[in-house]
């Protein structure tokens, strides 16, 4: 058996399936990271459901490659067959750990119990094997690692194979028309770092929030809402803070819903065991006064902020969080609402939207189908990206595959912060 670390991240199932890690590539908890990535050699196997007709072979390094040191494939009577080997010489440098244990270099925060890769090197690679003829009735495929080779943590994204020769390659999922779109403006919010955007409902006001104490280097957060008015000329004025109406929690402020009579803002202190979610919703009445907090039975985070979005009858609302039941970081749930105004206990929305990484910053359009959200849990250009998703039934568990926006939205930065205006 493979060393495995444990969990749903990083775990050795992350192999399994088309490459999510690539071609962004990088420390990704949807690799596979072997335990022992410093000092120990590693086997690993794959199996396929039917039989398969093998001309070439590919492993997908997403971090520190070129620890493949033979690969052979199998038929039903478990023969194997030696089909490429690493050429070794004496020059070839071996690297040892200097650590009691390569765990340690995963264990980040408790909860999650993931650390940050050291940056010793990024240095991703596919390791592909074109084979001199096709092998047919080949049920599984066995790879064979010495992780000494390279310095540097390991991880594995996938093994992919091929009947033909040309070179298996990571497609991000996308849709031509994306790339059809303008080139995005950028908005001057002078000397604030804005995340969290969101236009008012008339399209004169564009919100945003930042964070006075870290753009400070202040570890004490102080996430206030700003706002810029749109002039008559169709540009933005300069940002303003807004009032208490709208920043009044001490440490977070943030917008997350708009419609034409309420709004919804997070950032409310929580405490565990308490529904209360740290959501209110503003009623608009010429000025935002808060009507009720969203409480949910059950409500788990383990931090203590969250994304969240609602429909316009307030009847269903969509979270991004970790909790117990995620499937590995941020995941994103929905919950209905009951006749005493409460929500009911969350519920995951699945594994098609929820990856082992994180699913942040969600907004349901107002068709009530469809989803924008951020993640660094599918193939992508960099460390965020934006992707939409469809709802295909009522369940609201069952999602299209999520689209990646494409390279007009999405870039190698973090593009997290996104909102629609409908």
């Amino acid at each position: 058996m493979p060393s495995d670390l444990g969990g749903k991240q990083y775990g050795i199932k992350r192999i399994l399936g088309k490459p999510d890690a690539f071609p962004q590539a990088g420390n990704s908890p949807n690799a596979w990271a072997p335990k022992n990535a410093l000092k120990y050699k590693d086997v690993l196997e794959v199996g396929f459901e039917k039989p398969q007709a093998v001309k070439q072979v590919a492993v997908f390094e997403n971090l520190n490659s070129g620890s493949v040191v033979k690969i052979s494939v199998a038929d039903a009577s478990g023969n194997y067959q030696v089909v490429w080997t690493r050429q070794m010489d004496y020059k070839t440098p071996l690297y040892r750990t200097t650590l009691t244990t390569d765990r340690a270099y995963y264990f980040k925060r408790k909860r999650r119990k993931v650390e940050e890769v050291p940056d010793v090197n990024f240095n991703p690679g596919i390791e592909r094997a074109i084979l001199e003829n096709v092998i047919n009735n080949v049920v599984s495929v066995r790879v064979q690692f010495d992780f000494a080779i390279m310095p540097g943590q390991k991880q594995i994204d996938a093994i992919g194979i091929s009947d033909s020769e040309l070179p298996l390659e990571a497609k991000i999922n996308l849709k031509p028309q994306f790339e059809q779109i303008d080139q995005p403006k950028t908005v001057n919010t002078e000397q604030w770092e804005a995340y969290a955007p969101m236009v008012s409902y008339d399209g004169k006001k564009l919100f945003f929030t930042t964070d006075i104490n870290l753009q400070a280097n202040n570890d004490d957060h102080d996430a206030k809402i700003f706002s810029l008015s749109k002039s008559q000329n169709g540009s933005w004025e300069h940002p303003i803070e807004e009032n208490s109406n709208l920043n009044a929690n001490p440490k977070y402020n943030y917008l997350n819903a708009n419609y034409e009579h309420f709004i919804v803002r997070g950032g409310k202190s929580i405490t565990v065991g308490n529904p209360d979610s740290g959501f209110e919703i503003l009623e608009n009445n010429g000025t935002y006064t808060v009507s009720e907090s969203i409480k949910i039975v059950a409500f788990n985070n383990y931090d203590d902020a969250a994304d969240l979005t609602i429909t316009a009858d307030k009847k269903i609302i969509m979270l991004a969080l970790e909790s117990d039941f995620s499937q590995g970081g941020s995941d994103i749930y929905f919950s209905t609402k009951k006749d005493d105004g409460t929500y009911n206990i969350l519920q995951n929305a699945g594994k098609v939207l929820n990856s082992a990484a994180d699913e942040i910053n969600i907004q349901l359009l107002s068709d009530q189908k469809t989803l924008l959200f951020a993640s660094d849990g599918f193939s992508g250009y960099g460390s965020f990206d934006i992707f939409v998703s469809h709802r295909l039934d009522d369940s609201w568990k069952n999602w299209s595959e999520p689209i990646n926006l494409g390279s007009k939205i999405n870039t190698p930065s973090f593009e997290g912060s996104n909102f629609y205006d409908e």
